[in-house]
């Protein structure tokens, strides 16, 4: 392969990933669109519906009873919500991770495959120089690979405190509500 077939077979690989990029990066602004309408409309509804509760209240307690029971479900549908934008942003870091990967995948395939064409053709003694620049793409390589993990692991611990928090303030905001009903009924 010539080098302007390299030249042009790169291009060519480049383009097709920023199109995938951008098709990922649309894609997840579509679902994050969807998630917000959703949310906004189902929590209209609850609004309005909230409203007409409290106003057919007859007394201060049956007020405070109905404030209490009331909020549940808006904590629990903002937690959801919480949920669905992490995932969303999630899904979306994954998958532009893989393309990356992809991507620095074929850069070093090319990279190490003109290495070996130029170690072909390079003078006598040369052979160690390109040894100590194969040395230097496997040590960019390994570092990429521990920060890659390591970032993984660092989404991994927040996608369980995020999990843990949520669930927290719905439980916290379900005794709350449960409280207010035992007052209620004594």
């Amino acid at each position: 392969m010539s080098f302007s077939e390299q030249i042009s077979t790169a291009n060519k690989s480049s383009i097709e990933a920023a199109l995938t990029l951008a098709n990922t990066a649309f894609a997840s602004a579509e679902k994050l669109a969807t998630l917000n309408l959703n949310t906004a409309r189902s929590i209209l509804e609850d609004s309005v519906s909230n409203t007409k509760a409290l106003l057919a209240a007859k007394d201060a307690q049956e007020l405070v009873a109905l404030q209490a029971s009331l909020a549940q479900p808006t904590v629990e549908k903002l937690a959801a919500y919480g949920r669905g934008v992490y995932e969303i942003s999630a899904a979306a870091q994954e998958d532009l991770g893989k393309i990356l990967e992809s991507q620095l995948s074929e850069i070093n395939k090319n990279l190490s495959a003109a290495l070996d064409k130029a170690a072909k053709s390079a003078p006598a003694g040369s052979d160690v120089a390109v040894a100590a620049v194969k040395s230097a793409i496997a040590a960019a390589n390994s570092a990429y690979d521990s920060i890659n993990k390591a970032a993984k692991q660092v989404a991994e611990i927040a996608e369980a405190n995020v999990s843990a928090a949520t669930s927290a303030t719905v439980k916290a905001v379900s005794a709350s509500a449960s409280a207010s009903k035992a007052k209620k009924v004594a």
